[in-house]
């Protein structure tokens, strides 16, 4: 039943200097009643209005504590609870937030948002998929890398797809880019470059079975997915020809890693001023400075120890330019990830993303490290 207002009866006159509206509405705002202290038990004044709120009368509810009305008095309002201050409007009471006394602390994020477990898990199972592939039967790596390079087409034209409605052609990019891996193992850059070519003219042919809305756009995004990922593999696929390819190989992997471990550790524990803030928030130049300093120490020391006629200054040079492409093209698909609005490229690596979140910093460095092995000590 809401309250009844007392009758207001002849109203005083204001203090001198005071606003006329002021009075009736402070008065208005006041409680009687024995819970206030500054009165006693006894009839209401004039002009006063009495609020009551009664709270839901169930078996489960607890008798309310004795003592005064305010936070921070014996037996005040629970801290967490809404605390009702009188208001100037009768049957109208204002509820008034009340700070934690306990403020939890902010819960610590992971970084990068990855399983760090599974990701050392299934890294150290790639790590010996290519060991026990390149020593056993160099071959059987190629094997290895046509898989890798035809589900890496696949998660890139299944993203452009998805996100941006681009139909690359699937099957003439993965069989272009099969031929151009084999060919470039058994006969060189110059079939290899054909076969990418060959591969061109597929998407071009293939993409006119549909209608001509948005052509030159996808076979522009079918061309692009040939070149960045089978044909930067077939680098790979070369250095493996090579009389100690196997050598070559794991020279070429271990300086990439080192790049990205060394860039991890060193940017989280010293990272202060960002590499480039708008692409890939966590790069730091700490960071970068870490990853090429790994990355030389790594290709100095395998040049010298792995590699037939090779010098650890070689290494050095070998190992600054691997950093720096890695880098380069990590923050390149970074760029393709926020254009397409996603975090990684597939879910098939646990802890990693897809195929193509682990081959960003490989692809760039292939051609790179192939040509400098090549000036050094020959292909």
């Amino acid at each position: 039943m809401p309250p009844v207002p007392a009758d207001p009866g002849p109203q005083p006159a204001p203090a001198p200097g005071a606003d006329p509206a002021e009075g009736p509405a402070r008065e208005a705002g006041r409680l009687s009643g024995p819970l206030f202290r500054d009165e006693q038990p006894g009839a209401a004044e004039p002009g006063a209005s009495e609020t009551v709120v009664l709270r839901a009368i169930t078996d489960d509810t607890p008798p309310a504590p004795a003592g005064g009305p305010y936070p921070g008095t014996p037996g005040g309002p629970v801290a967490g609870q809404p605390f009702l201050v009188p208001s100037s409007h009768p049957a109208q009471e204002t509820p008034v937030a009340q700070a934690d006394p306990q403020p939890q602390p902010p819960q610590r994020k992971q970084r990068g948002g990855r399983n760090l477990q599974a990701a050392i898990g299934v890294g150290v199972g790639l790590g010996a998929v290519i060991v026990a592939s390149l020593f056993v039967v160099k071959a059987l790596f190629l094997v290895v890398v046509i898989a890798a390079v035809s589900v890496g087409v696949w998660e890139l034209t299944s993203r452009l797809a998805e996100r941006k409605e681009i139909k690359a052609p699937l099957i003439p990019l993965v069989a272009g880019g099969i031929a151009m891996v084999a060919t470039g193992y058994w006969s060189g850059i110059q079939w290899a470059a054909a076969s990418l070519a060959l591969t061109g003219l597929a998407v071009m042919v293939w993409r006119m079975t549909e209608p001509p809305e948005n052509y030159l756009r996808d076979i522009t995004a079918g061309i692009f997915t040939a070149f960045y990922v089978p044909f930067l593999a077939t680098f790979v696929a070369m250095m493996l020809a090579a009389d100690d390819g196997p050598q070559r190989i794991v020279l070429f992997l271990i300086v990439t890693v080192c790049s990205d471990t060394g860039a991890y550790a060193v940017g989280y524990k010293f990272g202060r001023n960002k590499l480039a803030p708008t692409i890939s928030p966590g790069k730091t130049r700490e960071g970068l400075a870490g990853g090429i300093g790994l990355s030389m120490l790594a290709g100095a020391l395998l040049m010298e120890l792995i590699i037939d006629g090779g010098s650890w200054w070689q290494g050095l040079i070998l190992g600054g330019c691997a950093a720096v492409t890695a880098t380069l093209g990590d923050l390149g698909e970074s760029m393709i990830k926020r254009d397409l609005g996603i975090k990684d490229m597939g879910t098939l690596l646990p802890g990693h993303g897809g195929i193509m979140d682990r081959l960003d910093s490989l692809l760039p460095t292939a051609p790179v490290v192939w040509l400098l092995l090549a000036a050094f000590v020959g292909s």
